[in-house]
């Protein structure tokens, strides 16, 4: 198992689990990086391109674990992209821009096969529903638009948050998705009602982050704030079970493992921290 890390520095590095001991550093970026995601493929001869990143300058590189190289770049953002994500079957990527759209890539053809606007600002956040038909896309105007991905077409517009909106996730059961706002607070939104069920008042600050994880009968909703903390929630229910202090300033992220053994939280601090449930 391993551990991937993005900083300002523009460096990725990888972590071996659960002892935490550096494997590899990996140096394609200049900008400052915005996210890195693993393929839900996971990493092996057949998946050659199982690390994605992005940065500041609006590079998305590809890598290999195999030799811990860059195999491809998505060309073509002229300006920061935020975020990105893997479409469930791996062969696809998201990527949100700050020239107020997002962009999906074959990544077997290293082509952008769709470029969508609909944001009256940069669009910041991306998340696929688990059967890959649906994606979300969230905004510093304030709004998630969900999109159908079989026309490219926007077929909801979901609306509430008073400040921009800085992340979203899918829930495993594929009709709950969580967001989390600068508005301090993570609304849940049920997509056969077209509507938020529930506003949780997650934290003290603004929330860059959040989770879903698990499985659709056994799930929960992870956030991070840059209130210091991060929040484990509970999924259906949205209460709070357990506070994850320690960091010394902003937690700008947090992730779990598929099977909720671990989940790991970065910070401003420049540290990463890994829990465990025992």
């Amino acid at each position: 198992e391993y551990l991937a890390t993005g900083s300002w520095s523009g460096l990725i590095k990888l972590w071996s689990l659960p002892n935490c001991n550096p494997v590899a550093t990996l140096g394609g970026h200049v900008g400052r990086i915005g996210a890195v995601a693993f393929s839900p493929q996971g990493c092996n001869e057949e998946n050659v391109a199982c690390l994605a990143s992005c940065d500041s300058d609006g590079v998305v590189n590809m890598w290999s674990m195999s030799s811990t190289r860059r195999v491809a770049e998505l060309p073509g953002h002229n300006c920061r992209v935020a975020r990105l994500g893997y479409h469930p079957s791996g062969r696809f990527i998201a990527t949100a821009c700050f020239d107020h759209s997002w962009r999906l890539w074959d990544l077997e053809s290293t082509t952008e096969i769709l470029h969508q606007e609909g944001h009256s600002g940069p669009v910041y956040s991306v998340a696929f529903q688990n059967d890959g038909s649906l994606l979300a896309t969230v905004g510093l105007d304030s709004y998630c638009r969900l999109w159908d991905l079989r026309t490219g077409r926007p077929v909801s517009f979901l609306e509430g948050h008073l400040m921009s909106v800085l992340c979203c996730d899918f829930a495993p059961d594929g009709y709950h998705l969580g967001t989390g706002s600068e508005d301090h607070s993570c609304k849940i939104w049920d997509l056969r009602q077209h509507k938020c069920i529930y506003t949780i008042p997650a934290h003290k600050e603004m929330v860059p982050f959040c989770k879903f994880a698990g499985t659709p009968t056994n799930s929960i909703f992870l956030t991070a704030s840059d209130d210091h903390t991060a929040k484990i929630w509970s999924h259906k229910g949205w209460m709070p079970l357990k506070t994850l202090s320690g960091h010394e300033t902003k937690v700008t992220c947090i992730d779990c493992s598929w099977e909720k053994k671990y989940i790991v939280t970065i910070s401003y601090d420049r540290t990463f921290k890994l829990w465990t449930n025992k």
